[in-house]
């Protein structure tokens, strides 16, 4: 734990001794006002909750995750620090949890910074504050599983560009599985069951449920189990890259 807790420190005290932290913060919270009070109508609604917030989110960390993501590891292999990283006593699974934490926290640092929204509404009308919790958990859990395949992607390629590219589409991709397009292009030659298994991976589905204020085991486990594998996929990537 001492050894994560190193990694975490050193990634987190990294984000913000550059300006890149202060960028990503403030472009998260402006566009997070403009979809919520403009393109959401928020207004208009006429309804105390923050649907128009939360239903955005996804959209706005299909973007904005991997551009945080994408140096995770290409920046450490560009520069060639990644060496030096890997002589230090830790361990791959350590570097790589430790730097996956700090990033993580960063965007939920981005996601707590938004609570002059939760208070306005509070302020405007009586909303459901149990709800309104769960779908910042539920917003933080789609962060964390969007880092997690940043931060793979990331593993495996120096050049930033590609690695944002990369993760983007990877990231769109399971958005997109619980779309009637996606689950139409199956139906018409798979099983039920892989039509079944491929609809389960939307993001947008267990975003839904939890953002809801329904908070099942199901959906914590998908999202806890995606954040597992792209994260164990990370480190057999970089112990194959250190290997190399």
């Amino acid at each position: 734990m001492q050894a994560i807790k190193s990694i975490f420190k050193r990634e987190l005290e990294n984000y913000f001794a550059t300006p890149v932290a202060y960028v990503f913060i403030v472009i998260f919270l402006v566009l997070t006002g403009v979809f919520t009070f403009y393109l959401g109508g928020f207004f208009q609604r006429g309804q105390a909750d923050l649907m128009p917030f939360f239903m955005y989110h996804p959209w706005l960390y299909l973007f904005l995750i991997p551009a945080v993501s994408m140096r995770l590891w290409s920046e450490e292999r560009k520069s060639g620090t990644i060496e030096l990283l890997m002589t230090l006593p830790v361990s791959t699974t350590q570097a790589v949890v430790g730097k996956f934490l700090a990033a993580w926290l960063f965007t939920g640092i981005a996601l707590v910074l938004t609570f002059p929204i939760w208070i306005t509404v509070n302020y405007l009308g009586s909303p459901d504050n149990a709800v309104i919790f769960a779908g910042y958990l539920a917003s933080f859990l789609m962060a964390g599983a969007f880092m997690a395949i940043g931060s793979c992607i990331s593993a495996l390629t120096r050049n930033q560009v590609i690695a944002f590219i990369l993760s983007v589409v990877i990231c769109f991709g399971f958005i997109l599985s619980g779309f009637p397009l996606v689950l139409d292009f199956f139906s018409g030659w798979a099983p039920r069951f892989l039509i079944d298994a491929v609809a389960s991976l939307s993001f947008l589905t267990h975003f839904g449920e939890i953002a809801k204020g329904v908070i099942n085991l199901h959906d914590l486990v998908f999202y806890f189990s995606m954040m597992a594998c792209w994260l164990f996929a990370n480190v057999v990537i970089v112990e194959m890259k250190k290997a190399g």
